[in-house]
């Protein structure tokens, strides 16, 4: 049992708000709670500026038939799925991060056929470019991630993941919309 004091435990006389429009209508996949704090693993994404371009092109060209769809701020590539760690987990699951992964060298990963996916939960739809070239890679290290995850009793990865950076989102299943003949525009 952790210690009584810890930084986050819950008072009991603060009540939770949880307004889904203060965060553009997404729902969350579990309650808020505090002293947990919903993380995930990733390999960043730096845009560059042809990016940019092509994603501002894509956006566009999909909002024709979902307007509501909201084109990534930042990007990156999921290595797990989005789990919850009490306050005092974070310091040792970040060290058996590193620990693990430390050994892995950089790869040449290439992210270039459009797909549309939705959340587990069928909340939101997004559209992104799903990974060509590195997938053995990516599995390795998911292995890893996997590894540590189960240290802490923490859901692991998909079992057949299809690795991708997610280009823009919206709220609700709308992935009937952008696939067909909208898919196909943007390939």
């Amino acid at each position: 049992p952790a210690p009584a004091g810890l930084p986050g435990e819950p008072d009991p006389e603060e009540a939770v708000s949880d307004d889904s429009s203060r965060h553009g209508g997404r729902v969350r996949g579990f309650p808020h709670e505090r002293g947990n704090w919903a993380t995930h693993v990733y390999l960043p994404y730096i845009a560059q500026e042809e990016f940019l371009e092509l994603l501002e092109l894509l956006v566009s060209r999909a909002r024709t038939y979902v307007p509501s769809l909201a084109a990534m701020e930042e990007f990156h590539l999921s290595l797990s799925q989005c789990v919850v760690l009490r306050y005092h987990w974070i310091e040792p699951f970040v060290r058996s991060l590193r620990e693990r992964l430390a050994a892995f060298h950089r790869f040449f990963c290439v992210a270039d056929k459009v797909k549309v996916y939705t959340n587990q939960n069928k909340t939101r739809t997004f559209i992104g470019l799903e990974v060509s070239a590195g997938h053995f890679q990516l599995l390795e290290l998911v292995s890893e991630v996997d590894g540590v995850l189960e240290e802490f009793d923490l859901p692991t990865f998909y079992k057949d993941p299809s690795f991708h950076i997610s280009l823009a989102w919206c709220v609700g299943d709308l992935s009937g919309r952008l696939e067909g003949q909208c898919l196909q525009e943007l390939q």
